[in-house]
Formats: structure tokens, C-alpha cells, sequence
């Protein structure tokens, strides 16, 4: 009992390492077990968080898609969806997008109306100089400078009009009346004033020109003659419609005349014309041609 007595000082036992050292170490330890604790708070803290967060975004992403298909329109219950083509996308042919089926078709333009046929012609004295190039502007031919054979056009014209022969010997002459004149022509450039042409005897004798149509309203000047004959100049369109035919006569001498044609047919029809010897009222009675311009 004594020896038990004096191991206690104030009711307290005493400790072998001091009372000084006990309480540091005591400290140490409790300061440790804090950290722990506070370690062990942040992480579940952490794991809350992170459990948290996946929570919320699984679900807001079911949310939108049940969003998504309560706003998508689809067949009513128990009705049967149609069948159809899918949308075009832009860039894809229709019958690759939807094989067996056809593209939705546009509706037809509407078409052109007819062009209606249009022939006239008058006749006036010829003018003492023509200027081709002048007259005309879309096209023009002369004949009869570098003889029977060969012929005089305008450079760079539309090429619309065109001999298409005809019956009797074609001779040239240069005791035309009237001079023709031009700055655009070719083989030969220009002429100043020539008075040339081509003339061909006998009845039934002539000349059978054309001039193609381009749908438009159009005017030919014909450039003829004759000498000691009745002539006859028959006009006509190839597409059909009015036709017309006029006679010049002079049973004594040359005479000369300015026919002026206006004429409409469809693109690529043709104005036939047609320069004849009706009737020869002298020796060697003829037709002649000097040149035609188109405008």
C-alpha cells in the first residue's frame, strides 16, 4: 500500500516518460487524427459531388429526349404510317434518293405563239445609185461583176440569202441603168458603182432565189429587169400561207424596178422567189438581176 501511495501525486498516477513529454505526444496525436478526419470529410465530400452531378446530367439528357419524341408528329395510334419518298436532299437526284419512282415533274411552259405569215410587195423606180451596205444590214448579194458563174456578198452577213438557179443560159452584162455600190463585200471589198448583172433569154427562162426566214418581220429589196419581155415574179413561203406575183412588161427596151418585199415565217422557212421570162417579145426577150439586200 505505501509503494502503491507513492506511484500517485495528487491523485494523479505519474507517467514514466514525464508529464511534459505525455502532453506533446498526446497533442501530436490528436492533431493527426483531425487531419484524417478532415481527409475522410473532403473525399466523401468530393464523392457526393461527383455522384451529384452525374445524377443531374443522366437526367436532363432523358429528359430532352422524351422532349424530343413527345414533339416529333407521328401517326395516331393504330393508324397506319403512309409510305412515301423520303425528303431530297439538296445536291441528290431524285430518282438515286427514291429508285423505281419518278422526280415530281414541272409543268410545262408555255409554248410560243404561231408566227403569223406575213407577204407583201410593191414596186418603185430603182434609185440611180444603190448602196448595199445601206440596205442591207443583215445580209446582201450582187451579180453579175465577176461574171455568170460568181458573185459578190456582204462580208460577215447572215448568209440568208440564197440562188437556187433556175432555167437558160446565164450571161453577164454592164449596161445596167442604175450603179450598185458597197464597202463590205467579199471576194471583192467595195465597189463605187457598178453597173453589172446577169440576164437569161427565152420564155420560161429566170432566176429562183431564196432568203431563209427567222421569224422575224423582215424586208428584201430584189433588184431586176428585163428587156423586150413580159416578166413574172411569183413570191411564196415554203411554210405555205399568202402568196403574191407581179408582172412588168416592155416589148420595146430595157426597164428596170425596185421590189419590195416584207415578209414574217417561222425560223428557218424560206421566201421563194421566183424572176421569169412569161413571155419574150423580141429577139432574145429576157430577165436580168442585179443584186438583193435583206434588212
Amino acid at each position: 500500500m505505501a509503494e502503491e501511495d507513492r506511484t500517485r501525486v495528487g491523485g494523479r498516477a505519474s507517467s514514466p516518460y514525464g508529464s511534459g513529454q505525455t502532453r506533446s505526444t498526446l497533442r501530436r496525436i490528436a492533431r493527426a487524427r483531425q487531419r484524417r478526419r478532415w481527409i475522410v470529410e473532403a473525399l466523401a465530400t468530393l464523392a457526393c459531388l461527383a455522384a451529384v452531378v452525374a445524377y443531374l446530367g443522366t437526367e436532363q439528357y432523358a429528359g430532352s429526349r422524351q422532349e424530343e419524341s413527345a414533339n416529333r408528329p407521328g401517326p395516331a395510334s393504330g393508324a397506319v404510317r403512309p409510305v412515301g419518298p423520303s425528303p431530297q436532299r439538296p445536291g441528290v437526284d431524285a430518282g438515286a434518293a427514291s429508285p423505281g419512282l419518278r422526280p415530281r415533274q414541272r409543268p410545262p411552259s408555255p409554248s410560243r405563239p404561231a408566227v403569223e405569215p406575213v407577204l407583201t410587195v410593191t414596186q418603185a423606180d430603182v434609185p440611180a445609185r444603190v448602196d448595199l451596205t445601206g440596205a442591207g444590214p443583215v445580209d446582201w448579194v450582187h451579180w453579175g461583176l465577176l461574171g455568170a458563174d460568181r458573185r459578190v456578198r456582204k462580208r460577215d452577213g447572215s448568209g440568208a440569202i440564197r440562188d437556187e438557179g433556175g432555167h437558160g443560159r446565164r450571161e453577164s452584162f454592164s449596161n445596167n441603168p442604175e450603179a450598185f455600190a458597197w464597202r463590205d463585200g467579199t471576194p471583192v471589198g467595195s465597189a463605187s458603182g457598178t453597173t453589172s448583172g446577169l440576164y437569161t433569154c427565152g420564155r420560161g427562162s429566170g432566176f429562183a432565189l431564196a432568203v431563209t426566214a427567222d421569224g422575224e418581220l423582215r424586208t428584201a429589196w430584189l433588184y431586176a429587169g428585163l428587156w423586150m419581155a413580159r416578166g413574172r415574179l411569183d413570191l411564196r413561203l415554203s411554210t405555205g400561207g399568202p402568196t403574191s406575183t407581179l408582172r412588168m412588161e416592155d416589148p420595146h427596151t430595157q426597164h428596170t424596178a425596185e421590189f419590195t418585199i416584207r415578209f414574217q415565217a417561222p425560223k428557218g422557212a424560206k421566201l421563194l422567189v421566183s424572176w421569169t421570162v412569161e413571155e419574150s417579145l423580141g429577139d432574145c426577150g429576157n430577165v436580168s438581176v442585179q443584186a438583193v439586200a435583206l434588212r
